[in-house]
Formats: C-alpha cells, sequence, structure tokens
C-alpha cells in the first residue's frame, strides 16, 4: 500500500510539474501584458510537434533538437504574437475582451496550422526529454520559479515589469520601454509553454486537439494564483497532481463509482471551474464586454435573397447524398446562439458546444426511449435550456475573463464528465425522424427551422429585449441606470443561447446519423466563437455564412483549413474589423448634427425648454441673470448668463417622493475610508448641488445613492422606505434616475432607441409619449434621432444621456457632472433646461466642478471634503 502510494505521489509530481510551468508562464505573460493567454496549450502542442518533427522525423540529436525548440521556436513564438497580435491592440488601448479574443485566434489558427502540417491523428512516438524521473522535472520547475521570482523582485527589469503592470501609460512616460518589458514576457511565456509541451506529450495523447485542451485545463493553477502568486500557482498545481493521481486508486461500487472515477482523470477541470466562479482577482466589472459593432449595418435583401437561394441550391441540383451540406443549417443554428449570448448580449461565452452536445444526447436517449423523434427533439431543448439555466445562474455575476473561464470549463466539464463517459452514451445511436430519413426532406426540414430560429432572433432584436440587451453589451452601468435588470437579462440571454445551442445540436446529430461526442469537442466551441466574431457577431447573417464556410473549407482534403482561416482573421482583430462592417450602414447621422436647430444643437435645446412647457414635464423658463463678473478684475469668459434659480411653487404642497441618507460611512478595500457619517437630504422642486475638491467623497456619495455602491453602515430611505440594498435598476424603476460623469450612452442604438430605452425601463408599464416628450425637450426630435449615437459630438451625447433619464418619468434626477464636456452655449442650455425641470417638481442633486453653473442653478450647496459634508449653504 505504502508503495502504491509513493508511486502515484510520483506520477502526480510529474503532472504537477507540468502544470506549474504553465501556471508560471501565464502568471509573467499576464503581470507583464495583461493578457490571458489562452493560446498557451496551442504553442505547447506546436513545441512538441517541432521537437518531434526535429528528433523523430528528421533524426536530429535530442539535445540539439531541444535546443532549438525551447530557446528559438518557443521564444520566436512568443515574440511574433506580441508584434504581430497582441502590441498593437496595447497601443490602441484595446479592453480585455478583445485581447482575449485575439488569443482565442491564436488558439485556433495554431490548431488548424498543426492539424494542416501533421494531420490530425494522434502521435504516440514524442521523444522523452527529461526521462521518467519526477523528481528532475520538480527540480527543474523550482529552480525556474525561484529564478523568476529573483528577477522580479531584485532587478532593474523586475521593478520596470511591476511599473508596467501597475499603469503601462504613465511607465512609459517615465522612460520605461514598455514594449520590450511585454515581448520578454511573451518570449519566457511561449518557453515555459514549449517546455511544458515537451515534458507532457510523451504521456498524453500529442495531436492538435488534446494537448491545447489538455494545458488549457491546468489553467486552474494560474487562477488559483489569481494571475499573481508564483508559489501558489507551483503549490496548487503540484497539490492537483499528487491528489488526481491518489484519486485513481478509488474504486467505489454503484452509480457513482464511473462519476467519480470521471472527476479524478479531470480534477484540474473541476479545479477550474470552482476557482473561476468563486476566487476574485480575473476580470472584472468594467471595459470586459465584447466591443458593440463599430458601425451598425444592414443586410441588404438582395444579399438576404442570394443568401437563400444558395441555401436552396442542394435541393435542385445536388445529387441525392447531401451528407454534407445537411450538417451546414444545424451548425447556423448553434452559431445563432452565439449573436444572442455574444453578438448582442456582448458576453464571453465559450461553452457553446457542450449546450450543442447536451441537445443531441438528451435527443438520442429520448429517442431510446421511445420518444419519436421531432418530439424528442422538441423535449431536448428545454432540457437543455435548463441545463443553461443552472449553469448561467452562478456564472452571470462574472465578468471579463472570470466569465470567460467559466464558460470554458463548463463546456471541458460537460465534455468531459457527460459527453465522453461510456456510462452516459454507450450504447447511442442517433437517427433521423420518420418521414425525413432522405437526405433532401431532412435538408429541407433543417431550412425551416432555421427560418424559424432566425424569424425569432429577429424579432428579439427588435423589441424592447433587444434594446435592452444591446445596452447591456454597451455599457452595462449605463444600462442598470436605465433600469436593466442585469442579471435576469443575462440569464435569459444564456438559457436562449443554450436552447438554440441544443436545437442545432439534435439536427446535426441527426444529419450524421450518429451521437459522435467529438463534433461537440470543446476546440470545436472555440472555433465557432472565433468564427462568429470575425464575421460580425451581432448580424444575422453571420451564422449562415459561418456555417457554410466552416463546412466547406473541411469538407475538402486539407482538414483545419477553417480554423487556418479564421483564427488568423480572429487574432488580428484589432487590424481587421468584421467583415459585416462592411455592410452598408444603418443609418447615417445629418451633416449638421453639430449645431441648429435640425441637428439639436444648444438653439434646438433652448428651443425645446420652451416648446416642453405645459407638455410634462412642464418646464418653464425663467429670466436670465446677469452673469457676475469675474473676480479681481478680470474679464468675464464669453458664456451665455445662466437662468435663474427656479423657486418651489408658492403655496403649492410638495411632491410626495423625498430620498434621504443618514449617517452613511463606506471603507474600500485597503481601508481608505471614502464617506465618515454622512447625512443629506434632497428636496422636490430644489436643486441641490455637491461641490468639493477631488478625492472629496462627492463620487461615492452620489453612487452610493443611485445604487450602485453600498454603505458599510447608514441608511437610505424614500418616501420612508429602506432602500439602502436596492439594486441601480431597483431604484431606476422606483424613480430616481441618473446620468455618468463618463457618457453612458450605448453607441450601437440610435438617439430615438437610447431614449426610448429609458422609458420601457424606467417606468412600469411606460408612457407612450413619453419619449416623444424627453426628446422634444432636449432638442432631439429633429432628424438626430434616427441617428446611431456612435460619432455624435459630446454635447448631443450629454442631452441624449439626460432625454433618456427623464423618459422614465423619474422624480428625482441625479446628474454626475453633466456639464463635462460642454461649450459656453450648451453649458447655458444645460443651466436653463435644469432649472426647468426643478421648476415642475423634480428633485435634482448635481456634482458640478463648474462654479458658475453651480451658482446659477442650486438652492442648496452643499461642500464635501474627507468623506465629509463640512459646509452647506444657498
Amino acid at each position: 500500500m505504502a508503495s502504491l502510494t509513493y508511486e502515484l505521489t510520483l506520477a502526480g509530481l510529474a503532472v504537477g510539474s507540468a502544470a506549474a510551468l504553465t501556471g508560471i508562464g501565464l502568471v509573467v505573460t499576464y503581470r507583464a501584458t495583461g493578457v490571458l493567454n489562452l493560446a498557451h496549450g496551442a504553442v505547447a502542442m506546436i513545441c512538441a510537434y517541432v521537437l518531434r518533427q526535429l528528433a523523430v522525423g528528421w533524426g536530429w540529436p535530442l539535445p540539439a533538437a531541444a535546443l532549438v525548440t525551447l530557446l528559438v521556436v518557443a521564444p520566436g513564438i512568443g515574440l511574433v504574437l506580441d508584434l504581430a497580435v497582441f502590441r498593437p491592440l496595447a497601443r490602441r488601448e484595446a479592453n480585455p475582451a478583445r485581447s482575449l479574443v485575439a488569443s482565442i485566434g491564436v488558439f485556433v489558427l495554431l490548431v488548424g496550422a498543426a492539424v494542416l502540417l501533421w494531420g490530425p491523428g494522434a502521435r504516440d512516438d514524442a521523444p522523452v526529454l527529461l526521462g521518467d524521473d519526477p523528481w528532475t522535472q520538480l527540480g527543474v520547475v523550482v529552480a525556474l520559479a525561484c529564478l523568476v521570482g529573483a528577477v522580479t523582485r531584485w532587478t532593474r527589469f523586475g521593478r520596470e515589469l511591476r511599473a508596467v503592470v501597475d499603469n503601462r501609460p504613465l511607465a512609459a512616460l517615465s522612460g520605461i520601454d514598455a514594449d520590450r518589458v511585454a515581448a520578454a514576457g511573451w518570449a519566457f511565456g511561449s518557453f515555459t509553454a514549449g517546455l511544458t509541451g515537451v515534458l507532457l506529450a510523451p504521456y498524453v495523447r500529442l495531436d492538435p486537439y488534446g494537448l491545447p485542451l489538455l494545458v488549457v485545463e491546468v489553467i486552474a493553477v494560474a487562477v488559483i494564483a489569481r494571475m499573481r502568486s508564483l508559489p501558489v500557482a507551483v503549490a496548487a498545481a503540484l497539490a492537483l497532481g499528487v491528489a488526481q493521481a491518489q484519486l485513481t486508486r478509488l474504486h467505489p461500487e454503484g452509480w457513482a463509482g464511473p462519476l467519480l472515477q470521471a472527476v479524478g482523470a479531470n480534477l484540474f477541470v473541476v479545479a477550474l471551474l470552482v476557482a473561476a466562479l468563486v476566487l476574485p482577482g480575473v476580470g472584472g466589472k468594467g471595459r470586459d464586454a465584447l466591443p458593440p459593432p463599430a458601425r451598425p449595418g444592414r443586410v441588404p435583401g438582395a444579399v438576404w435573397l442570394v443568401t437563400g437561394v444558395l441555401f436552396l441550391l442542394p435541393l435542385g441540383f445536388a445529387g441525392a447524398d447531401l451528407h454534407t451540406a445537411v450538417q451546414v443549417p444545424a451548425l447556423a443554428v448553434i452559431l445563432l446562439s452565439l449573436v444572442v449570448v455574444a453578438g448582442r448580449g456582448g458576453q464571453i461565452a465559450l461553452g457553446q458546444a457542450a449546450y450543442a452536445g447536451l441537445g443531441a444526447l438528451f435527443t438520442a436517449l429520448l429517442t431510446a426511449g421511445g420518444v419519436p423523434g421531432l418530439p424528442a427533439l422538441g423535449l431536448a431543448v428545454p432540457l437543455a435550456g435548463a441545463v443553461g439555466l443552472l449553469t448561467g445562474w452562478p456564472a452571470i455575476r462574472r465578468h471579463g475573463l472570470a466569465l470567460a473561464l467559466v464558460t470554458l470549463a463548463t463546456g471541458v466539464a460537460v465534455s468531459r464528465f457527460v459527453l465522453t463517459q461510456p456510462y452516459a452514451t454507450a450504447g447511442l445511436s442517433l437517427g433521423r425522424p420518420a418521414g425525413f430519413s432522405d437526405d433532401r426532406a431532412f435538408y429541407a426540414l433543417e431550412l425551416l427551422v432555421l427560418a424559424g430560429c432566425l424569424a425569432l432572433v429577429a424579432a428579439l432584436r427588435r423589441g424592447r429585449t433587444g434594446r435592452a440587451l444591446a445596452a447591456l453589451r454597451d455599457h452595462e452601468p449605463g444600462a442598470e441606470a436605465a433600469g436593466v435588470p442585469v442579471p435576469r437579462l443575462k440569464l435569459l440571454a444564456f438559457v436562449l443561447g443554450a436552447a438554440l445551442a441544443a436545437l442545432g445540436g439534435g439536427l446535426l446529430g441527426m444529419g450524421l446519423r450518429a451521437f459522435d461526442p467529438e463534433a461537440y469537442d470543446p476546440v470545436r466551441g472555440l472555433l465557432w466563437f472565433a468564427a462568429v466574431l470575425v464575421l460580425g457577431a451581432d448580424s444575422l447573417l453571420t451564422p449562415l455564412a459561418a456555417a457554410a464556410l466552416l463546412t466547406t473549407l473541411d469538407a475538402g482534403g486539407y482538414a483545419g483549413t477553417a480554423a487556418l482561416v479564421l483564427g488568423l482573421l480572429a487574432a488580428l482583430t484589432g487590424r481587421v474589423p468584421p467583415l459585416t462592417s462592411l455592410l452598408p450602414s444603418r443609418t447615417r447621422p445629418p451633416a449638421d448634427v453639430g449645431g441648429g436647430t435640425a441637428s439639436g444643437g444648444p438653439a434646438a435645446l433652448s428651443a425645446g425648454v420652451t416648446a416642453g412647457a405645459g407638455d410634462g414635464p412642464r418646464p418653464a423658463v425663467r429670466r436670465a441673470r446677469p452673469h457676475r463678473p469675474a473676480p479681481d478684475g478680470a474679464p468675464a469668459p464669453d458664456r451665455a448668463p445662466p437662468p435663474d434659480r427656479a423657486p418651489p411653487p408658492d403655496g403649492a404642497p410638495p411632491p410626495v417622493p423625498r430620498l434621504h441618507a443618514r449617517d452613511l460611512t463606506l471603507t474600500y478595500p485597503g481601508g481608505v475610508t471614502a464617506l465618515t457619517g454622512v447625512t443629506l437630504d434632497l428636496a422636490p422642486s430644489r436643486v441641490t448641488a455637491l461641490v468639493g475638491p477631488n478625492g472629496a467623497g462627492k463620487s461615492t456619495l452620489f453612487d452610493c445613492l443611485a445604487g450602485t455602491l453600498r454603505p458599510h453602515e447608514g441608511r437610505i430611505t424614500l418616501d420612508g422606505a429602506d432602500i439602502t440594498h436596492r439594486s441601480a435598476h431597483a431604484r431606476t424603476r422606483l424613480g430616481i434616475a441618473r446620468t455618468f460623469q463618463r457618457l453612458a450612452v450605448f453607441p450601437s442604438l440610435t438617439v430615438e432607441e437610447n431614449v426610448r430605452l429609458g422609458a420601457e425601463r424606467g417606468h412600469p408599464g411606460g408612457d407612450p409619449a413619453a419619449v416623444e416628450r424627453s426628446l422634444r425637450l432636449l432638442g432631439l426630435a429633429g432628424p438626430v434621432r434616427h441617428a446611431t449615437a456612435t460619432d455624435l459630438p459630446t454635447g448631443t451625447l450629454r442631452r441624449v444621456e439626460l432625454a433618456r433619464a427623464l423618459a422614465g418619468q423619474p422624480h428625482t434626477l441625479l446628474l454626475d457632472e453633466p456639464a463635462a464636456g460642454l461649450d459656453a452655449a450648451e453649458t447655458a442650455a444645460l443651466a436653463r433646461a435644469l432649472a426647468a425641470l426643478a421648476a415642475d417638481g423634480l428633485t435634482v442633486l448635481v456634482v458640478e466642478h463648474d462654479p458658475d453653473l453651480v451658482a446659477g442653478i442650486a438652492h442648496t450647496v452643499h461642500t464635501m471634503e474627507g468623506g465629509r459634508i463640512v459646509g452647506a449653504g444657498p
């Protein structure tokens, strides 16, 4: 028994050492570049193939082959990736999601290149580099970790590395060559990937799919180390490796036996799923969603006509064998699920292949139980949707990289624990429904299903749910502020995506007349994701074109061509726009959008304020005060005078809604106290201003009132009801609207759609006339209403954001530096609008640095300093 334990420990140390190398490389690359390199496993696979080619194929001595592979090829791959792929993204300050897409593109590209060069089959003659002694491998890993730690802590390069990680632009201004630091990080990360590949290749299946995915699984150790700590990564890798080896000695009886054995063989997958769901430090809430289309396009009718004809051609001109053609509509339905989740919702979903496989599996199980084919497929779809609900619920609160890892781990877990396990799939077969066994008949059925799915998604995109999903993708905090229930909407997208993927997966299995787990391999899921992103994730044409491209490119004698082409385009995502962006623009902004009444400039805003009188909101324009002279005899700035502050209506009872903050205290992680015992009352029909230096706590107090932050102590009440723990979107529905210091408009939506979203989500039931009133009030009722918000000037976008907030018919309006980026005329027009809104009964809070604007509109001014309110006055 002791001997068995020792032998298993040695085996676990060997696996753990390779996993530790992966963790070291990923951590160093992430710390140097900020990129989570999902292509790490593909680089490992390429280096393993290169070593085998040199040593076995060409007969080189193993030491020479290893030196060339590890010291030339592996770092060279890293440098090429830095120069060609990731450095352009860093210089454009691309968001983490775009860098992650690029790394997925590199993964797919390298897999396709390996298939083309060496074929898809497995190799069992990879040379053994360090022998069978795990202690040697462990010694190499520990020495490498110590070397990296010493360089990072005690050398000039290490200090430069930490500076680049903390703030790359500031480091560059300090004279640090950030590009050199990033290149060194990529070269070292690729070296560790190559070392991992050549160490693992003799003991696992060396093929273009298995080894890359195996290395991706051990990303768990880097996530456990929170992409920072090398000792934690090494310790986690060794512990998981030994634990996984020891679990192989367990052979329980009954139904739990096979499942436990599967867990024991895939412990790193379990660790990745748990770590991505539970641990902080990877990803975060910010610019982490997939970016919206740079220029929303529409598919011309002629293109749809040609596409329809092309899809109908196999029915009329192909022979009786449509084996390749029947795969295209089924795959298009699967890819349509990515249009919903990734294209419209902006979520990084890497596990759609798992839901497609579950759709095929459930269909096969139901037909084996006696359920006819089509009803079995119809039942499989909601079953897979339920799995999507179960797996999506814990994932929706993760963001960016963490969400990507959760969805990837989910896909790998479903594949490892269900789709490839004999206890779930042994003896299963999958036939076609009665009456559709012929290829032509089944292909016609697929076309009908595909057309129905396209119509469903088109209706979703046009409706209020589609606008809310686009808002979620474009600006998640802004969507919350507009009243969008973000968690619920994300869950809806994941469930609908799982259902569509399951439908397509079932059709694909029926078309192939077999349940083949390899058809739903997680690597294929990455390829599908890359294809959709390359062609344009938010276009209904994309799944049709991508399905045809993926199927036809690999149908010939050159397997891997599709992966090579699509991977290359995805890797160059920073340079090559999505192909559907070449389609005609959906709308064009008016030529005079920057000013004038036609465009909704300051003159239109003034006219809008006047025209809004008597048409609720019913703003009234007040007599403008003379502008006070500048101090010390300086000439007055060239700006229009602000309006008089509007007093509350005489003799009228105050409106019911009232917002109170009592003794709010908030301390950020690290011990920085942002608020200390702050008390604030916001009265109706009054403009309250919050002023103070940067760092005084104004934005923190503002975010607490809006629901973005929750204070650690104190209460916030509305009409006496405690709303301290209400979310931002819930407060919007209660009548508390807000704007942002940094613009929170939705660039892929038109001006009218932005405002309509506020009316739909900000007020239960909604008022159909609220959109028109808000557009007229803010001077946006002209041609500009049909322009997308992508390229509109700042002044117009500020009014769009304010109009969206007002369309929800709020009683309280929270404005965070509403004059930021406005010129003098626009600021004066904004002041008149705010005074009119307050006169109409709104409660207005303004956080603003412009003293003239504050003096012109505020009834009460609170001064903050050091997280406290230190003064108040008229």
